[in-house]
């Protein structure tokens, strides 16, 4: 693997981040309720709006984008958000790069809470690699800290780490 670039995305980043973001959801066919999934799953007004919210986040490979994740604080927590990695990078540590950076990026806060689809067992065995543990109560936290839809509300956990302090 070429060594990773992982730098902030601007808006000359969306098309691209929307590609990765787009190609790497189609894998939520597998798990996600055809009524539910989304084809794009994310729009360029849906991008924009995100990044006023968060900082979007990629890692690049020579010059090719092969992952985004977004950082968002809400309250007392960092929420790392929208990881997605393209297919033929994963399994090869972008996206396990990509968190490792975006949580040294973390700062005051204790706790980093990441949400996924109850299904993705690519990103819960990834999650808990890396050191994160599912919620009590993922409903709970969802309804306290995202703002999403019921249908994927209900599809969903979440999954939490501390931070050690500084």
């Amino acid at each position: 693997m070429t060594a990773p670039l992982i730098r902030a995305l601007t808006l000359k980043d969306r098309d691209t981040a929307l590609t990765v973001i787009n190609t790497a959801a189609h894998w939520y066919r597998e798990f996600v309720p055809e009524a539910e999934f989304h084809d794009p799953e994310m729009t360029a007004a849906d991008w924009e709006a995100e990044g006023q919210r968060m900082k979007w986040w990629g890692v690049f490979l020579g010059e090719r984008l092969a992952g985004v994740m977004g950082l968002e604080y809400i309250r007392d927590v960092a929420l790392l958000r929208h990881a997605y990695v393209l297919p033929e990078h994963q399994r090869q540590g972008v996206g396990s790069h990509l968190l490792d950076h975006l949580e040294a990026q973390v700062q005051g806060v204790s706790r980093i809470v990441v949400g996924t689809y109850a299904g993705n067992h690519k990103a819960r065995h990834a999650l808990e690699k890396a050191g994160y543990h599912l919620s009590v109560d993922s409903e709970a936290v969802l309804r306290t800290y995202y703002g999403i839809s019921e249908d994927r509300l209900r599809a969903s956990v979440t999954y939490e780490k501390l931070l050690s302090p500084t």
